[in-house]
């Protein structure tokens, strides 16, 4: 399989989340799982999960349909499942998953792997809401021995945050593997592509969440909850399209007008 260098792959990640409003009773709230595209922040599937039952086959149910081949799939430790690597890697995809203590075996022998002897590949800092972090990034091969199917890279990032409260700093450890060899990914794109994964909550959720009210809603008749959620992701998806980058302002925008709407979706057909 011939794929494109790191910086020209496309990337999706795979996110899941409650709508609480829909809790009725002992009856969980209907939980949602969206693919979302890195860089447009536009979802491409969306599908729902019993809460009830194993969510992890519900990752290759959501992808089943879109064209994986060359694409990075990002996803939290729910999905770092031996049958869903190799379910990526069989569509011809790449994954970068995220592994932690449910991964007990593998977390561990990340842990023990020699990072002492690891140059350190990429430094960072930010500062955002009062807060200091600095990340540091090592990334080693691993094609022999990891007990993970086709991963490749084994990479540790470190997270150093002050708080604003400028007490004691915490710093966390983080672990990744990844399908995507060396000369495909270097550790700084590779810890990029792992914060990218979390966009997913600030351009998806806090969106659906805050701009729509999506979890104060107490629909939850049939799969009301789904269709309402699905008729959120196409709104953003119109507004990021067409290069709105604050969906409340964009809303305002349209519903101030209402005849700009048929405008706005004609423009992404020119």
């Amino acid at each position: 399989m011939t794929t494109p260098p790191a910086g020209t792959l496309r990337r999706i990640a795979v996110d899941g989340k409650m709508l609480r409003g829909s809790r009725t009773g002992d009856v969980p709230g209907r939980h949602l799982l969206a693919a979302l595209d890195h860089v447009t922040g536009v979802v491409l599937g969306q599908v729902a999960v019993n809460v009830e039952s194993n969510k992890i086959p519900a990752l290759p149910i959501l992808l089943a349909d879109l064209n994986l081949t060359g694409v990075t799939v990002t996803a939290d430790a729910l999905h770092t499942q031996r049958q869903t690597a190799s379910w990526l890697v069989s569509h011809h995809a790449h994954y970068v998953l995220t592994v932690k203590a449910n991964q007990p075996t593998l977390y561990a022998q990340l842990a023990a792997l020699p990072w002492h002897r690891v140059k350190t590949a990429a430094r960072s800092v930010e500062r955002g809401h009062d807060r200091l972090e600095r990340r540091t990034v090592k990334a080693t091969e691993v094609r022999a021995g990891l007990l993970f199917p086709h991963a490749v890279q084994a990479v540790q990032v470190t997270r150093r945050r002050q708080p604003p409260t400028r007490g004691p700093a915490e710093t966390k450890v983080v672990y990744l593997v990844t399908s995507l060899p060396t000369h495909q990914a270097s550790p700084a794109p590779l810890a990029t592509f792992a914060r990218e994964h979390w966009f997913v909550e600030n351009r998806l959720h806090w969106a659906r969440d805050v701009t729509f009210g999506e979890d104060l809603s107490q629909i939850w008749i049939a799969n009301a909850t789904q269709v309402m959620a699905s008729l959120h992701n196409l709104a953003i998806a119109i507004l990021r399209l067409t290069g709105v980058t604050n969906i409340a302002q964009g809303i305002r925008h349209h519903a101030r007008r209402p005849e700009r709407l048929p405008e706005t979706i004609k423009s992404l057909a020119c």
